[in-house]
């Protein structure tokens, strides 16, 4: 297989931006290194193509060496013929291979193997060839052995009937055509195991859909509610069809003699050994496409949450809600560093309202704190009308806002918030990750599972090596798009960085406290087990402020330093001028790019990324996101009315809809239905992603089931 060929025609590219992009791989470069430091040789691939090419290039070289095996084994059996071998080498899925290997596999032992044991092939290809003049029952007669235990004419056939049953069965050609004909023709049914037992899986206890129409957070919700015993599952096939393709195929001759009996081994092929494997085989497939779309959803909102912009400048109390043990409260400067950490006891049973109040603005005070941030958790409803109230007594303006504290209590429980807070205990590890997490979301979710973020749906029901896989390479391309300060980035973040191991990211830090500041990029060639390639992979997305070399601040790679230079020299520029946005409007003054490009022996694209570069430095591409909506009073559910309009945050998004914050700490459905008039959007995600401010209307308000149905449409 000529895979650079494959992946062209399947991701619309040219093969040789394939063929240069395997080749990089191939060297170890990292997919953020490529989309970045290497669009001249790819074409300007960007990374989610080329963590799609990725992801095919492994599958296929899989696919390749499974085929090699596949041919060695059947070869070893001397039963490989030039047909076959051609067949394998063209199959396109490991499910083709699997098929066409099928009849060559060793197997457990069959009724077939049985039967073949007792010599009963000659009989079954008497019936197969469909020849005989003469009944089956005397053909069999030859075949009666006392010795092999085959003792009626009935034994004989049945044994015969078994062996071309197991032959149809391991047909490829037929279970393809059977597979398609059941994912095109078939239906997906499920049914109650109790009809009585109250579940949510309740709309699934009479339901049926086609196959080909089965939507992937139905098929994920369906495997769960089977998982959790309240459902029965089967795929029903057009088996009537099914079984007179089979025919068509297998009865080749009208014979009185043979065809009753070809009819019926048809049939018991089909429905005791190929109906089974064909329902697991698209079963399978429902679920990996589904898990596939999960996925992708899942990846592309947390995407969006990490690229939220952070909020710089504040100090901040971030305030971790709970009812009998005290709200954890930890005051963290503009930088990070946690300054004072307290408990208050606001909330039932304690209800020291006023203690509370007094203590929180003891802080307010002491520490110029201007944002409060709160975790959305238990009692976060109770500890919000404090705040509220607080906020109005006082002089001091501050605002809050409530975060989704999704996965700060697995951080504070885990082995690096032991190390980053040896002296603290879980509580005031979460309450300063819920006040970080507002000042730079993509620092502190990074030290978190993707997994535990709570931005997907059904993320526990699919395969977790896979979406893990996935989760990090979206870290990793955030991380990447952002760069991190190489003298405050903690290993947690550094890990990220394209070419940075866990070993390098804390070889670091521990050179950091070490040896101080870095001062510029090419100390970290003395980091242990840094070597050239890691820095060539990731030098370029390491920051260092106030460094020797004002380019260091930059994402201009050191590969290119001289190249700058020259640049800014012929353009009456020195590298001291990149600061203090001293090169605004710089590409202006380079008429001719293609022509500048060939004089300084770089391509026009790189270029073009220097230019933008040294016109804003450091320029943080989160600046484009819509910022949080902060907020100084509080709205409750019971104040919502039908028609009321408001503000609020996407906070995830879901195959069918969105769930929206309007501050009423219960979060508001927008189906997909209700997201435009303008167009048709086959996915939610066509219009809105995780952390945009968008406008709603209220559809309905169901205080008892605690549900808010929400409209995009004003």
């Amino acid at each position: 297989m000529d895979i650079a060929a494959v992946i062209a025609k399947e991701l619309g590219i040219r093969k040789e931006q394939v063929e240069a992009t395997v080749k990089l791989i191939d060297e170890g470069s990292t997919i953020p290194f490529i989309a970045r430091y290497r669009k001249e040789v790819t074409g300007s691939l960007n990374d989610e193509v080329l963590r799609e090419l990725y992801e095919r290039l492994n599958y296929l070289r899989n696919l390749e060496e499974r085929k090699e095996s596949v041919i060695a084994s059947i070869a070893e059996q001397e039963k490989l013929t030039p047909e076959l071998e051609k067949q394998i080498r063209e199959a396109m899925t490991l499910v083709a291979v699997e098929d066409l290997y099928r009849p060559y596999k060793q197997k457990r032992r069959t009724r077939a193997t049985v039967a073949k044991e007792k010599g009963l092939e000659g009989l079954a290809n008497i019936i197969y060839l469909q020849m005989t003049d003469r009944p089956v029952e005397q053909e069999a007669e030859a075949y009666l052995s006392e010795e092999k235990e085959v003792l009626t004419v009935k034994d004989a056939i049945a044994g015969a009937m078994d062996i071309l049953a197991e032959n149809i069965s391991d047909n490829a050609e037929y279970r393809t055509r059977i597979r398609e004909m059941t994912f095109k023709e078939g239906k997906l049914v499920t049914t109650a195991k109790d009809p009585e037992a109250k579940s949510v899986y309740e709309m699934y206890y009479e339901f049926e859909e086609p196959i080909q129409k089965a939507a992937g957070y139905r098929v994920l919700a369906i495997n769960r509610g089977e998982k959790e015993k309240f459902l029965s599952v089967k795929v029903t096939a057009p088996e009537e069809r099914i079984l007179g393709y089979l025919e068509k195929k297998v009865i080749i001759r009208e014979n009185p003699h043979t065809t009753p009996i070809l009819k019926a081994v048809i049939e018991d092929s089909y429905k005791r050994l190929i109906a089974g494997a064909i329902e697991r085989d698209i079963r399978s497939e429902l679920t990996e496409k589904a898990e596939d779309g999960a996925i992708s959803v899942f990846g592309k909102n947390l995407k969006q949450l990490l690229m939220q912009p952070p909020i710089a400048g504040h100090v901040v109390l971030g305030w971790d809600p709970a009812f009998r043990t005290g709200c954890k409260l930890a005051v963290v400067d503009a930088t990070g560093k946690v300054l004072d950490t307290l408990v208050v006891y606001p909330t039932e049973p304690q209800n020291k309202i006023a203690e509370a109040k007094r203590k929180v603005h003891a802080l307010i005070k002491k520490y110029g704190i201007t944002l409060i941030s709160v975790g959305n958790g238990t009692a976060s409803r109770e500890s919000e009308q404090v705040i509220v109230e607080l906020l109005k007594e006082i002089p001091e303006k501050v605002q809050y806002i409530i975060v989704n504290e999704a996965g700060a209590s697995v951080y504070s429980a885990s082995k690096l918030a032991t190390e980053e807070f040896p002296n603290f205990d879980v509580g005031q590890r979460s309450a300063a990750s819920i006040a970080r997490r507002l000042q730079d979301p993509l620092a502190e979710l990074v030290k978190i599972d993707p997994k535990s973020i709570g931005v997907g749906q059904y993320q526990h029901d699919m395969n977790q090596k896979k979406l893990g896989e996935a989760l990090t390479a979206v870290v990793e391309d955030c991380v990447n798009k952002v760069g991190v300060d190489l003298n405050t980035a903690s290993a947690s973040l550094l890990e990220y960085v394209s070419g940075i191991t866990k070993t390098i990211a804390k070889n670091i830090v521990v050179y950091r406290e070490e040896n101080g500041r870095f001062t510029n990029r090419k100390q970290l060639m003395k980091v242990a087990k840094l070597g050239p390639k890691a820095f060539e992979q990731c030098a370029g997305f390491m920051r260092i402020q106030g460094g020797d070399n004002p380019l260091d601040a930059t994402s201009v790679h050191p590969e290119s330093y001289e190249v700058t230079a020259r640049l800014l020299q012929s353009l009456g520029f020195s590298a001291q001028d990149i600061s203090g946005q001293g090169l605004a409007g710089l590409s202006k003054k380079v008429k001719n790019k293609e022509k500048m490009a060939g004089e300084l022996g770089i391509g026009a694209v790189t270029l073009e990324d220097i230019l933008k570069e040294l016109e804003k430095p450091a320029r943080d591409p989160r600046e484009d996101m819509p910022k949080p909506i902060l907020r100084t009073d509080v709205l409750e559910m019971k104040d919502l009315q039908e028609g009321m309009i408001l503000k609020g945050t996407v906070r995830n998004v879901i195959d069918f809809g969105a769930f929206v914050d309007i501050g009423v700490h219960q979060d508001g459905l927008v189906h997909i239905s209700q997201m435009t008039n303008k167009k048709f959007i086959k996915h939610p995600l066509e219009v809105v992603s995780v952390g945009d401010i968008v406008e709603v209307k209220v559809l309905t308000v169901d205080l008892a089931r605690k549900r808010i149905q929400l409209s995009m449409i004003i």
